[in-house]
């Protein structure tokens, strides 16, 4: 993550707190709370590390208390060399996260991947992310497979993100519902989905 070094870990904070960038919101049909994180919203090149776990520590992880929580993560727009924080990044600050906040993390929706983000995730998740995390994730490609997870009424979601559904319309059909590397993990029924293992590199 490049930094701006004019800016304090103090403003840094209030810059994450203005984006809108996590939002605890509604709750899934399962009527865990949701942490939502809008991936587009964040200023990577301006934020440190070091800010970043600052701000879940103080702002975020008391508000989801005790009991499991799911995270929804918009990946919609999201490019690497203004929003992407990095893998390094990302692994630095799971890896400090309290143990309770591990262990009550039960789901996470990650809406509208890219195929890059799939093939690596696929190919290195389960290396990097250690605590169970790449067990809990779930590809959700269509707005309309979320829906069956998450209570629709409950939460925001940006208008790019509705627009960028759309356009979806117009892709071949792999592009469409919900995948998983492990379909059972949450000990709910499975989606089925469209696109054969065979096609998903390393799975």
């Amino acid at each position: 993550m490049q930094i701006v070094t004019s800016n304090s870990v103090s403003d840094q904070e209030q810059l994450i707190e203005k984006m809108e960038i996590f939002k605890i919101q509604g709750r899934d049909k399962r009527g865990r709370k949701i942490l939502r994180i809008i991936g587009k919203f964040l200023p990577a090149r301006e934020l440190s590390t070091e800010s970043l776990k600052k701000y879940l520590e103080e702002k975020i992880f008391p508000k989801l208390g005790e009991r499991p929580f799911s995270v929804m993560y918009v990946h919609t727009d999201v490019q690497r060399s203004d929003n992407f924080p990095g893998i390094s990044t990302l692994r630095s600050i799971y890896e400090a996260l309290p143990i309770n906040i591990k262990e009550n993390l039960e789901a996470v929706y990650f809406v509208h991947p890219g195929l890059q983000s799939k093939i690596f995730l696929a190919t290195f998740g389960r290396f990097l992310f250690s605590g169970g995390l790449y067990a809990k994730l779930k590809y959700v490609n269509r707005l309309d497979f979320l829906w069956d997870h998450i209570r629709r009424q409950e939460i925001e979601i940006p208008d790019f993100v509705y627009d960028h559904d759309e356009t979806l319309e117009y892709r071949p059909m792999m592009d469409y519902g919900m995948e998983s590397d492990h379909p059972r993990v949450y000990g709910a029924p499975a989606m089925e989905s469209p696109t054969p293992y065979s096609m998903r590199c390393i799975s």
